[in-house]
């Protein structure tokens, strides 16, 4: 019974697939949501949706619930930054072509689970907050891990745990393609569950993305126009989270925000072991407190407590800001004097900020890159500072430590000076045009007329004039 119901499992995720992909939808963003269990059936009651349907946040809460309510204690969470079904049609075994197949490892986990279930069009709001979903139905807070720290835990099914292993994607434009990376993903999810296997622990595992890696924009052919048009790409919709906000009993008091937040620490040699904070710190899916933070007329300090993540125990950032008056400009400005690292107890990176990054008091600070490597505005305090073996780095941010009146960014002072490479480039093309120009012009009024023939030993020439 086991050899012939992998197949029909096969066959009905090959179908839900290629049904969600020919459905007549709206511009939006949906997420696959793949579930299975290694113990019990708990999936196998649950009826899957119809093809074109996309599966809202309470539709998902109740899958999620039918798959823990039974299921194992130990559930993994494969959270990839983005996925969506085309990665599987184009790059899947199953539902492409067998000799570029990039998910060997997870089909072969669906086809040898005893209860799988398969939602290919999640909304990706939904998807995006399954890991607070898993957090609050399970009762305990996730563990950020990767396979080799996974393999150093004893695990046991009488205990409860929520293990995430996070996966990255690229959309072409780095060093790998996207099969590339789907496929070291699938030898990720390879190596998770042979670990779990080895050890002879029963989990529940859940495959999603935080957002859609390609967009499906349908256009009715009721409205869609027949005439001649332009030829543009669709814009692709910018998702932008609130800041992180710290308030005290008068009100917010802090702001900050990032784009991508990444901290990378130097282990061995050329080994670098990485921290992705962004999702952690912004949006549905953040898990990060505020705990110690404080601010007044003077200083302010944010403190970003993470928990332990992957091998770091009490992983934190704390950001110290300061506000001074200064006679010359006849104002106050607000400094971030330090950004530091605290891990594993007494580990503490300490990061000089304070000649780069400043503001005046009723403004943001806003800065398109903050790195410590790349004409860094944060530079470690010390030679022999930990810092020295972390790598840090910030898109678009934009911090405010005074004078915030409510949940916006005041003004913000931008880090880009006057002169920016452009510019300067603009000016150096305008000056070697206007050289060129000046040397042409030289040359023709130095031009002479000839007063004499080709022969420069002949007689001059002579214009006789009849009187």
């Amino acid at each position: 019974m086991a050899d012939t119901a992998a197949p029909q499992r096969s066959r009905m995720v090959l179908m839900c697939v290629l049904f969600a992909l020919l459905a007549v939808g709206i511009c939006d963003e949906q997420v696959p949501v793949v579930i299975w269990s290694s113990e019990g059936t708990p999936l196998q009651s649950q009826t899957p949706p119809v093809a074109g349907h996309i599966v809202s946040s309470s539709q998902l809460v109740s899958y999620l619930q039918s798959a823990l309510g039974t299921g194992p204690h130990n559930v993994l969470l494969f959270l990839q930054d983005k996925l969506s079904v085309d990665d599987f049609t184009m790059y899947g075994g199953v539902f492409g072509n067998k000799q570029d197949n990039a998910f060997t490892n997870l089909e072969s986990a669906l086809q040898s689970a005893p209860s799988s279930l398969v939602l290919p069009s999640v909304d990706w709001q939904a998807s995006s907050a399954v890991p607070a979903l898993l957090q609050e139905k399970l009762g305990i807070s996730p563990l950020y891990l990767d396979p080799g720290t996974l393999s150093q835990l004893r695990l046991n099914d009488s205990l409860t745990s929520l293990l995430v292993i996070r996966l990255p994607y690229s959309t072409g434009t780095h060093l790998m393609s996207p099969r590339e990376v789907l496929s070291g993903n699938d030898e990720v999810i390879g190596q998770v569950l042979n670990i779990m296997k080895t050890q002879a622990v029963q989990y529940t595992a859940v495959y999603t993305a935080l957002r859609a890696s390609r967009v499906i924009r349908e256009v009715s052919l009721a409205v869609e126009s027949l005439g001649r048009s332009l030829l543009q790409a669709a814009p692709s919709p910018q998702v932008t989270y609130p800041p992180v906000m710290y308030n005290t009993s008068s009100g917010p008091c802090i702001l900050f925000w990032a784009q991508n937040m990444t901290m990378s620490q130097l282990i061995g040699t050329n080994q670098w072991v990485r921290v992705d904070l962004g999702p952690m710190t912004f949006g549905s899916s953040a898990n990060v407190t505020l705990a110690d933070s404080f601010c007044n007329r003077t200083n302010a300090r944010l403190t970003l407590n993470y928990g332990n993540i992957q091998s770091y125990q009490n992983f934190k950032v704390i950001f110290s800001m300061s506000n001074n008056f200064y006679p010359v400009s006849a104002r106050e400005w607000f400094t971030l004097d330090t950004m530091q690292i605290q891990y594993s107890g007494n580990q503490v990176a300490t990061f000089n900020a304070s000649g780069n990054i400043y503001a005046p008091q009723n403004y943001s600070f806003h800065c398109q890159s903050v790195t410590s490597f790349s004409y860094p505005l944060l530079v470690p305090k010390t030679a022999n500072d930990l810092a020295v073996q972390w790598a840090v780095s910030f898109a678009e941010f934009q911090i405010q430590g005074f004078n915030v009146t409510g949940p916006s960014f005041s003004y913000a002072s931008d880090c880009a000076g006057f002169f920016s490479p452009g510019i300067w480039m603009g000016l150096v093309t305008s000056l070697l045009m206007l050289l060129i120009l000046t040397y042409g012009l030289h040359m023709i009024m130095q031009l002479k007329t000839m007063d004499r023939f080709d022969d420069p030993k002949g007689p001059s020439i002579s214009v006789p004039q009849n009187e």
